[in-house]
């Protein structure tokens, strides 16, 4: 007998715990975004002129091209020429080489790349949601190397960054 009532009173427990979590509904996105498409369809996605004193003019496209399909494979939003829900628009404004991690005989044996951007975000719903903002990114390499050796693969990590960071700011709503 004490062993029914025990049964009973487990099962109860459990069908009790199913019917609550079954009732609590939590939801996760996990493509980073944070829109809501039924306000949100389209987005403009502007030209990026580099505005920097060192020119490197394959990264315009580069960085163009990375930033739509990341929009494109993160997003549902349909991208436009004409007017839009969202705006995304800016510049390169620099491309800089510096030297890092100097030796014992005064050689520089480490060479940044830092590539900025400046953004401006538009939000054409909620006006209190645009950015104007820049952002860099950078990748170090080995001075003994030349840069035209390395330029391409370095431009390319240093664009899906930034391209994160601006989705993450403006799209991704972190």
């Amino acid at each position: 007998m004490k062993s029914a009532t025990t049964l009973a009173a487990r099962l109860t427990v459990v069908i009790i715990s199913l019917l609550i979590t079954s009732a609590c509904r939590i939801s996760y996105k996990f493509n980073g975004s944070a829109l809501d498409y039924s306000v949100y369809k389209t987005v403009h996605v502007g030209e990026f002129p580099i505005r920097a004193a060192l020119v490197y003019p394959p990264l315009q496209p580069m960085f163009e091209n990375e930033l739509l399909d990341y929009i494109s494979k993160n997003t549902r939003l349909q991208t436009t020429d004409g007017p839009s829900d969202l705006v995304i628009e800016g510049e390169i404004t620099g491309y800089n080489l510096t030297p890092q991690a100097v030796t014992e005989n005064a050689y520089a044996s480490q060479t940044r790349l830092t590539i900025s951007v400046h953004l401006k975000y538009t939000d054409n719903k909620e006006d209190n949601k645009d950015i104007d903002q820049t952002f860099s990114a950078y990748k170090d390499f080995d001075s003994s190397m030349m840069l035209n050796d390395v330029q391409d693969e370095l431009c390319q990590q240093i664009c899906e960054e930034l391209v994160q960071l601006i989705f993450n700011a403006t799209l991704g709503n972190w």
